[in-house]
């Protein structure tokens, strides 16, 4: 091996050494890490719902109330609102949603049944 060559490459290779522990912040991997913060999955403008079974959807009125949008984590769909003896009530047809005050029930069909539920900010 040539000596003249180990002579040259070393200074250079020492100060790159030198200079790696400044860059121990870096984070150069694109998928995060520790550091990386987790984002919020509430959808914007939305209520959080909190039901019985650790159950969970997201509730958006739209046209001032005239009608909802329910959101869960697989799909979301609308519910337009209908004359109720008490509190109110949105439907489509399969699924009904019935809120008094904070509290709400949701039934979408036969074997889905949200009950129990309050809102999350109140």
């Amino acid at each position: 091996m040539d000596n003249r060559f180990v002579r040259r490459t070393s200074p250079a290779l020492f100060g790159l050494l030198l200079l790696l522990p400044g860059c121990s912040s870096v984070n150069l991997w694109p998928f995060g890490g520790e550091g990386a913060q987790e984002r919020s999955r509430a959808p914007a403008n939305a209520t959080e719902f909190r039901c019985d079974a650790g159950k969970r959807f997201h509730l958006r009125y739209l046209d001032g109330g005239a009608s909802a949008w329910v959101i869960f984590p697989e799909r979301e769909f609308r519910l337009d609102k209908v004359a109720a003896p008490a509190g109110t009530r949105y439907t489509n047809g399969s699924a009904m949603l019935e809120i008094n005050g904070n509290e709400a029930s949701l039934a979408d069909g036969p074997t889905i049944s949200y009950t129990g539920c309050k809102s999350a900010g109140g």
